[in-house]
This record gives C-alpha cells, structure tokens and sequence, in this order.
C-alpha cells in the first residue's frame, strides 16, 4: 500500500463510531452511492472502530418442537432419560410440545439432547 493510503487507514482506526456512521453517510452522499449494498465495502471503509466482536453463545435451552403421534412413546423416553421426570409428568411435557425440556445447557449436552429427541423420531431446537 502507498503512504498516503496507509496514513488513511490509520486514521480511520481511531474513529468513534458515531463518526464511522457519519463518514460512511458523506460517502454515500458525495459518490452517489449506497453502503448498504455492499456491506464488505462498508466494513473496508468503516474499519474495526465499526466492527464488534460476536459473543460466542455458551448456554443453551433445549426445546421440544414436535412429537409425531406413532414416535410418542419414544420420545418420552428419551425425555425422562433427559429431564429424570417421572412417567406422568414427562408425558405431560410431550404432549405439551412446543415445550422447554431443559435449560442453560453447555452447547455438547444440549447438541446431544436434539439428537437423542431426533434419533428417537421428535423435533428439537436450540434456543
């Protein structure tokens, strides 16, 4: 890169981002064009003053969307191997469905959990 695009660059790292905001609008005003046509070009203009850092997602709800009428009993099952209900009240649960079987899980265990409910013919989620 040339200098002059170098000393550019630097210049944009130290914006705030109500200035991004506003540099990003004279762009488009002054060239005619829009940035949100082009995010990648918005980014490369905007620079790491616009960008944040996604926070990585460590809990989760594990959700029962559906059981088919002929997999109940399977998924029951599975759900009292999940949750440790007794009988009555995990056939309360899935027959409930759309329910919340269990909560604030590491990403592996409720990964597992869908997969179980999956395997055993029921639709899960994660929330």
């Amino acid at each position: 890169m040339t200098e002059k695009i170098d000393q550019i660059v630097d210049e944009l790292k130290v914006l705030t981002l109500l200035e991004a905001s506003e540099l990003v609008s004279k762009i488009e005003e002054t060239f005619g064009v829009d940035a949100s046509a082009s995010a990648g070009a918005a980014m490369v203009m905007a620079g790491p003053a616009v960008t944040e850092e996604v926070e990585e997602k460590t809990e989760f709800n594990l959700m029962l969307d559906e059981v088919p009428a002929d997999k109940k009993i399977a998924v029951l099952k599975v759900v009292r191997s999940l949750t440790g209900l007794g009988l009555k009240e995990a056939k309360e649960l899935v027959e409930s469905a759309p329910k919340q079987i269990q909560e604030s899980l590491a990403k592996d265990a409720a990964e597992d959990g869908k997969k179980q409910i999956e395997d055993a013919g029921g639709k899960a989620s994660l929330t």
